[in-house]
């Protein structure tokens, strides 16, 4: 498609951008407290996004930290594809990726796809050989923030391509971003810490009911997720921008039954459509999708990818979202009707440890089902109105979420 199909038709107030920045440097990173002066923020924007990324330079320089530039040129990714053999594809700058691990403090993702759709005509094995050779580098940072010594946030910039993939204008899919993120209100950062509170009240609830394995029923799905003891329910860590969720690393051993996802995935510039997936001991042994099952299918034959690495929930009253983003970041923090539900293949977070993970040997993680080692971490999202029930260490019953709301 054209590049000139999608040129911008919207652009937000500074005063917004400003506020948007304010929040990811003074809140969403240091897990709600913001960057600290001196520490290194590594920025990456895509050029779409320039009005953004100056503000969150400014931002980061106003709170006396040092703001390194990762600036992407738009569209250029399909040619990079076509034209690089396996062995380029397959290639990884050691020193270069973990300089930037050793280097940063603190890293803000923005996303801004131009074409969703850019990638689709390259072939699922490049795309996975690159992501293969990238693993070292997800890893450095994954394990310099268990250390805690590193922090991170994602949000969205607009896009006429996303608001065309969703079927909205542009202001209206900035509208929901505005909304989404308290960019309305006087002060978005209070804002944020208050919704934050019952986050944490859900979390904390959650993770003293002791819970043992999880059941889903809704639509098509009848699933069974396995929690375990040694663990804590996460949320409201700043780490996305917009982010409700309250999730867990789940006791990947214990998923069993079927699982319908009503969201697309938007998966390394492809989409994939209506995914079905069947567990047996832990393992995605059957798999469908009605759009793009060949990437699925690829996808799931990265290291550990048919095991689970995290379980989500989404009350419906704490979302502004209501609509379709065509983007997970959104999309996976949904309110609307019936909340959502989604499922993370892949790796887990480490600090759903109740402990000192750093300290925590990888045959521990291993005995205690954390899917620690994985290809990729991937949010598939279901928004169809689910009851989820959990079993107790005690062996008694409770209805956790149903309707779209958390019931505890």
């Amino acid at each position: 498609m054209a590049y000139t199909s999608f040129i911008m038709t919207y652009t937000p107030s500074k005063e917004i951008l400003q506020k948007y920045a304010n929040v990811l440097v003074n809140f969403a990173l240091e897990s709600g407290t913001g960057v600290k002066p001196k520490q290194t923020v590594f920025i990456n924007a895509p050029e779409v996004a320039k009005p953004l990324l100056i503000e969150l330079r400014n931002a980061v320089l106003r709170a006396g930290a040092y703001p390194i530039i990762n600036f992407q040129p738009d569209l250029i990714a399909k040619e990079h594809f076509e034209l690089a053999s396996d062995d380029q594809l397959a290639f990884y700058a050691k020193s270069y990726y973990q300089g930037i691990v050793d280097q940063t403090d603190c890293m803000i993702f923005i996303l801004g796809d131009v074409d969703p759709h850019e990638l689709e005509s390259i072939t699922p094995e490049k795309l996975m050989l690159r992501r293969k050779a990238m693993l070292p580098y997800f890893e450095a940072r994954k394990e310099k923030e268990v250390q805690g010594k590193y922090t991170w946030t994602l949000a969205i910039y607009g896009t006429q391509g996303l608001a065309d993939e969703a079927k909205l204008s542009l202001e209206d899919y900035w509208n929901q971003i505005i909304s989404a993120c308290y960019l309305n209100t006087p002060d978005p950062v209070a804002r944020w810490k208050e919704a934050y509170k019952e986050v944490d009240r859900l979390k904390d609830k959650l993770t003293s009911m002791r819970i043992k394995t999880l059941h889903v029923q809704a639509p098509e799905t009848d699933l069974t997720v396995g929690i375990g003891y040694d663990r804590k329910w996460l949320g409201g860590s700043g780490r996305n921008v917009p982010s409700f969720e309250v999730f867990i690393s789940p006791d990947w051993r214990v998923t069993n039954g079927t699982v319908y996802f009503s969201e697309p995935l938007y998966y390394m510039g492809t989409m994939i459509k209506d995914i079905r997936l069947e567990f047996k001991n832990g393992e995605v042994i059957s798999s469908s999708a009605s759009v793009g099952e060949n990437y699925l299918k690829e996808m799931l034959e990265l290291e550990n990818s048919k095991r689970l690495g995290e379980f989500s929930l989404t009350d419906s009253r704490l979302s502004n979202i209501t609509k379709f983003m065509a983007h997970t970041l959104f999309d996976e923090n949904i309110g609307g009707e019936n909340g959502n539900m989604h499922l993370a293949l892949g790796s887990c977070f480490k600090e759903s440890y109740p402990g000192n993970a750093a300290n925590v040997s990888e045959d521990v993680w291993a005995e205690h089902g954390y899917n620690i080692k994985a290809g990729t971490h991937t949010d598939i999202i279901t928004t169809t109105n689910r009851t989820v029930t959990a079993t107790l260490e005690d062996g008694s019953d409770v209805v956790i979420y149903k309707d779209g709301q958390f019931t505890v």
